[in-house]
């Protein structure tokens, strides 16, 4: 699976219909968003059937970032069923983020 892009429009949408849900607020000037890609689509890959991917820019989707707390980049929040539940800020190593993950889906 790769990772989802979001915008304004289809954040809604994809949010809502998603049961699990990890967004990357990133920009694309971030070295260290730009470093935690791979983890987020190796992620998007080995939970495919549990957890969708996404990312979305916060210089072009600031005030959505702003309404989230969003202050710095990169950012995690995972999301169910279209609720926030987890915020991690700073570059996530994959291990990190699975870690996160497992704890809040019960992953194995």
């Amino acid at each position: 699976m790769t990772i989802i892009t979001m915008t304004d429009d289809n954040w809604s949408d994809i949010v809502g219909e998603s049961d699990s849900l990890l967004v990357s607020f990133s920009s694309p000037h971030c070295p260290p968003c730009r470093a935690a890609e791979p983890a987020l689509e190796q992620l998007g890959q080995e939970l495919a059937d549990r957890l969708k991917v996404a990312k979305i820019n916060v210089w072009e989707h600031s005030e959505l970032a702003s309404s989230l707390g969003i202050m710095a980049t990169p950012a995690f929040v995972l999301f169910r069923g279209g609720e926030p539940t987890n915020k991690m800020v700073g570059y996530q190593s994959k291990d990190a983020l699975f870690g996160t993950i497992q704890g809040w889906m019960d992953v194995k």
